[in-house]
Parts: structure tokens; C-alpha cells; sequence
């Protein structure tokens, strides 16, 4: 089943502009919101994502979507040996990334994860957080992880997930009425914070997600959810059997 369509949200053919341009905005504040949205937990699951992604420690780990750098910093902190590529296509975002403790660690490389500028088979862990709620082929996304990660590498990908259950009454108001105001008052962006929850009530289901990964050719797909049901991760793998391209 496709996402569901908004009027609210940008046409498909113009998702990629409208994001870079909603990120150059907040880049500066990025991190401090999503601490704040988080409740402080943002960190934890970004050290999560390394952990499940478990590269080689001397090995090739690529973060799509980068943005601040939040997953690679975590990843060169886990394992100083690792060569960690950190890809995005807001420049203001990694300028951020860049300044970081340890930034000049991590390799930093203009990308748009749709058509990415490396070799198949280059990387041994491709990890993202909160990128595949923003773009708008999702399909091909999966595609090009597959085809820049090694046989046996693994994928982890952290995004929101549209509320289920009990509570999602109560947590879809507070994603339309207090997550903007909050994105008003400490992003100093409204619109960006008015787009992620419509972006997260419109975006695929875990397991329809799960299914788009399988179809991608990846196995061994798992995922949970969290945070009252608004996070989700989700792990999976690339054949063994698939060779080297």
C-alpha cells in the first residue's frame, strides 16, 4: 500500500527540494529540538543504530542522511578504527556535523541518497535516522543501500512511525498541536515541525515498511517499535550469496 497523501506535504516530484530547504532553515537548532522532542533519548538510539548495524571495527560504515552527524559520531565513538562516510544533501546540516567534537573525524560527502556517488559493495554497515519519511521514493532508496553494502552487511534505518494503539489519539494531538508550537518557540521554525508530524501520520506502517525491504532483496528483516509507539527501528541484511557485484 503507497503512503497515504496529505495536502499538507510537499508533491513527490518536489519532496527533495522542499526538505533540503526545511533543513538549511533549522540546521542550526536541529540537534537542540530533537533532544527536546525526545525527551533527552535521541543519543541513546543513535548508539542503538551502531550497535545493531555492527560493523567490522576497522570497517566501512556509511550514514545516509546524515544531516548533523548524530549516527556517524556515534559510530567513530564506538569504533575509532572505523572509517565512517557521513552522506547528505543539505550542506548547512553537515557545516554543523563538521564543527562537532570528533566532526573532522568522519568523511563528509554531498550525496542525494536516491543515486548515491559509490561503488557497489563498498561499505560493510549503511545506516540512516529519520531519512526515509523524507524522501519520496522510497523503493529506490532501498535499492541503492543494497547495492553499496557487502554481502552480509546489515542496514539499520530509525525513523517515526505513525501512532497505533490506546494512546494514538492523545499523541496525534500532541504531534499537531504541540510539537508545531514547540518547533516555533525552540527550532524557530513552525512550518518544519508542522511538516514532521503530518510527515509521520502519512508515512508507512512498520511492517509495510518491513515488506518494501524484503522486496529490496534484504533478509533476516526485523523491527520494533518504541516511544509509545512513534519510533521504529528497523534491521536487515544483504545476502551472503549475493557476491560482489
Amino acid at each position: 500500500m503507497p503512503p497515504i497523501q496529505s495536502p499538507d506535504l510537499p508533491p513527490a516530484e518536489e519532496k527533495a527540494r522542499f526538505v533540503s530547504a526545511m533543513f538549511s532553515r533549522i540546521a542550526g537548532r536541529y540537534d537542540l529540538m530533537n533532544a527536546v522532542m525526545t525527551l533527552g533519548r535521541d543519543r541513546a538510539w543513535r548508539r542503538r543504530v551502531v550497535e545493531l548495524a555492527a560493523p567490522p571495527p576497522a570497517g566501512r560504515l556509511l550514514d545516509m542522511g546524515a544531516g548533523t552527524g548524530g549516527i556517524a559520531l556515534a559510530a567513530r565513538a564506538q569504533f575509532p578504527k572505523l572509517t565512517v562516510v557521513a552522506a547528505d544533501f543539505t550542506a548547512e546540516m553537515m557545516a554543523v556535523g563538521r564543527r562537532k567534537p570528533g566532526g573532522r573525524q568522519v568523511d563528509w560527502c554531498a550525496a542525494d541518497a536516491l543515486a548515491l556517488p559509490f561503488a557497489d559493495a563498498g561499505f560493510d554497515a549503511v545506516v540512516s535516522g529519520y531519512l526515509v519519511r523524507n524522501v519520496a521514493l522510497p523503493n529506490r532508496l532501498f535499492a541503492e543501500q543494497f547495492r553499496v553494502l557487502k554481502p552480509g552487511g546489515r542496514i539499520v534505518c530509525l525513523d517515526t512511525t505513525p501512532p497505533r494503539g490506546p494512546l494514538a489519539p492523545l499523541i496525534r494531538l500532541h504531534f499537531k498541536r504541540i510539537i508545531p508550537l514547540m518547533g516555533q518557540w525552540v527550532g524557530g521554525d513552525r512550518g518544519a515541525y508542522t511538516y514532521l508530524p503530518e510527515s509521520t501520520r502519512t508515512f508507512l506502517a512498520p511492517e509495510a515498511l518491513a515488506a518494501r525491504l524484503a522486496r529490496a532483496g534484504f533478509v533476516q528483516v526485523r523491527w520494533r517499535t518504541f516511544m509509545f509507539g512513534t519510533m521504529a527501528l528497523h534491521v536487515a541484511a544483504k545476502p551472503m550469496a549475493c557476491g560482489r557485484a
